[in-house]
């Protein structure tokens, strides 16, 4: 009988002992019982030691016949566990699948992936073809980190296919990271178009037997190309010789449940340990990624043009305060005209709004009442065509009342404030005859797919689109030339840190749908941008198309504010069942604080979002600088408060969110 050491793929921060009838090499997957329930483990040290005696020693459940978990691995689930402050066990999870699962018969795998012959032929502008060559010389070369800077429509995908090429020559593992995976079927397309081959898919609406083919042919090496979510990251690659994050400025990256981490942050620290190239690809970078491109810790690739000679849109800001729509409606007599124009010469017209549903708020006009969400501190929001009422936080819903909820008066409930919805009803009445489309996650899963419904745009079936932040990532449409904002100023409200970045980012990235498709000087796409703020930088910068600017200056207020990526920020949520009880934790935190210039506690303080799924909340913010060991400083300190098991407390290191 052999003693093991086993990591349980589950909230434990530490290895345990079990024993097995044979010696287990260090990383083999292994069933274990675990308290009351069977969970998989692995192999985590090669010898172990105890002081029980054998007979109280659990015994391996079972082995599994799959590759082992490499030490490289083993290092990267230790290092994201240590920089989150997340046990190790649970960081595990997300590399592991389900016992049931491995337990399955096996299958023939159905992405083979082993050839980049057979693509078509590939015709790369003269700035696409050394950037290209750039990229390619970074395979093979150890790590590296390359931000992929083009416009919108410069063909960055074509440029970064040229590196993921060269590492499939060389048998490596390629990993292309994507921030809306639902809306890849036309990048798979792309894919095997390019290189003759279809890449495996990796996100959260895979079947469990999907899910399983894609990680065994990854972990034996037979899937050369992932095409994954934020969660691909974790997969057991055996040979990942380049990691490419597309949009990697999109806030979709981090994750802000369970383990609370950022995919992009991740990526740059597994190529770092594991020797290999990491591209960050984007039209609009993050204001962290261009401080490191400065500080030259991060290299840079420029496409400054568009592919083909097509020329960025024309930017047009309409001021609200003065062209003020007509009464209940929500488009101005400028963006109207403007779509009036675009419908006669027969092209496609975009209206964007990042609301879900047909109206925010539901008010009572008798008593002044919400509709409210019974579990969260937030308003129900009405989908006028389902005629039910959702909350976008928790998920509850119900049918629409006809009667207020407070004071039972009849007919008294009003919409107030557009969601896509409602834009629609109104575009419908103003024509009539335009074949016009929703498009928002809420309606991405009606009869028609979303794949159907963006081929149709692409095809010219469609003259009104109206849709969410989906519209704004990736998408070619080759007859769109007028893009609307309906209103420019949803993401500037609060006091996020980065409400100015993630505003501009964005609506550029929505601008950047318009007039892609070679046009001449004098017809080149329109955007139109309807604010209150027209005056604010955020849309001086867009109309001007002064993008450096703009960043210079964020970056300047960010070191005067010795804010990220100057200085460091943790959250800390705590929330419970019982108010009292997060109040207490919060003030016993704020009492034992560390004082000091270079670490700065600031609350408890009661969050927008002071109720979220029947949960009390309260937050603290921590602004550290750049020199201190800020996850030891953190652990020192929480060690010595006892949080009761009915308060839950997660540490959100960088946060992205501040609800």
């Amino acid at each position: 009988m052999h003693l093991v050491s086993v990591l349980p793929a589950t909230g434990v921060d530490a290895p345990y002992t079990y024993k097995a009838e044979e010696a287990l090499v260090i990383g083999t997957y292994v069933k274990i019982s675990f308290g009351r329930q069977d969970v998989v483990g692995v192999v985590w040290h090669d010898k172990t030691e105890t002081n029980f005696p054998l007979s109280k020693i659990k015994k391996v459940s079972d082995i599994y016949d799959v590759p082992p978990l490499l030490p490289m691995m083993q290092s990267f689930v230790e290092k994201v566990a240590a920089w989150t402050m997340t046990p190790k066990g649970l960081i595990l999870k997300m590399v592991c699948p389900s016992y049931k699962l491995l337990e399955e018969p096996k299958r023939p795998l159905v992405y083979p992936c082993k050839s980049v012959a057979g693509g078509g032929a590939v015709t790369l502008s003269e700035d696409q073809g050394q950037a290209a060559h750039a990229l390619r010389a970074k395979i093979g070369q150890g790590y590296s980190c390359t931000l992929l800077d083009g416009v919108t429509g410069a063909g960055k995908t074509e440029v970064y296919f040229e590196a993921v090429a060269e590492a499939m020559k060389a048998d490596q593992q390629v990993l292309i990271m994507m921030p809306e995976i639902a809306l890849t079927g036309g990048f798979v397309d792309r894919f095997e178009k390019r290189f003759g081959t279809r890449a495996a898919l990796w996100h959260s609406q895979m079947t469990p037997k999907q899910r399983m083919t894609v990680w065994k042919g990854v972990a034996s090496g037979q899937i050369l190309t992932v095409i994954g979510a934020r969660s691909s990251l974790f997969l057991p690659y055996q040979n990942l010789g380049l990691i490419v994050v597309d949009e990697e400025h999109d806030p979709s990256y981090k994750q802000e449940d369970n383990v609370i981490y950022h995919a992009r942050d991740m990526a740059v620290m597994r190529g770092n340990m594991m020797g290999h190239p990491v591209i960050l690809a984007s039209a609009t970078p993050s204001i962290e990624t261009m401080a490191n491109v400065q500080s030259r810790r991060y290299d840079t690739v420029q496409l400054p043009d568009r592919y083909g000679g097509s020329h960025l849109p024309d930017m047009h800001l309409i001021d609200l305060r003065e062209a003020v729509p007509e009464r209940g409606e929500f488009i101005s007599a400028t963006l109207h005209e403007a779509m009036q124009g675009t419908l006669k010469r027969k092209e496609q017209s975009l209206l964007f709004l990042n609301r879900r549903g047909y109206a925010p708020l539901t008010l009572c006009r008798s008593c002044g009442a919400r509709v409210e969400c019974p579990q969260c501190t937030a308003w129900l929001v009405e989908h006028k065509k389902s005629g039910r009422t959702f909350c976008h936080h928790c998920g509850y819903g119900g049918r629409t009342p006809d009667r207020c909820p407070s004071c039972d008066a009849e007919d008294s409930l009003v919409p107030i404030g557009p969601g896509v919805e409602r834009i629609a009803e109104e575009v419908k009445s103003r024509y009539p005859d335009a074949r016009v489309m929703v498009l928002s996650s809420d309606t991405a899963d009606e009869e028609q797919s979303l794949p159907e419904k963006l081929q149709a745009i692409q095809h010219g079936e469609v003259d009104i689109i109206i849709g969410t932040q989906m519209m704004a990532k990736g998408h070619h449409f080759p007859k769109l030339t007028c893009v609307g904002v309906i209103d420019a100023d949803i993401g500037m409200k609060g006091g996020d840190l980065r409400a100015g970045e993630r505003t501009w980012q964005l609506l550029h990235q929505v601008a950047g749908r318009a007039g892609r498709e070679v046009l001449t000087e004098e017809r080149k796409g329109q955007v139109y941008l309807q604010s209150y703020m027209p005056e604010n930088t955020v849309m001086q910068s867009l109309v001007s198309h002064d993008r450096d600017n703009f960043i210079r200056e964020e970056i300047e207020t960010r070191r005067m504010a010795q804010m990220p990526p100057f200085a460091r920020l943790v959250g800390i949520i705590l929330s419970g069942k019982t108010e009292k009880a997060v109040v207490d934790v919060g003030q016993k935190l704020a009492q034992t604080a560390p004082r000091s210039n270079d670490f700065i506690v600031m609350g408890p303080a009661v969050p927008p979002y002071a109720m979220l799924r029947g949960r009390h909340r309260r937050r603290l913010l921590l602004q550290a600088s750049k020199n201190i060991n800020l996850q030891k400083t953190i652990k020192g300190w929480l060690d010595t408060v006892e949080v009761p098991s009915s308060v839950r407390l997660s540490i959100d290191i960088d946060p992205q969110s501040f609800l």
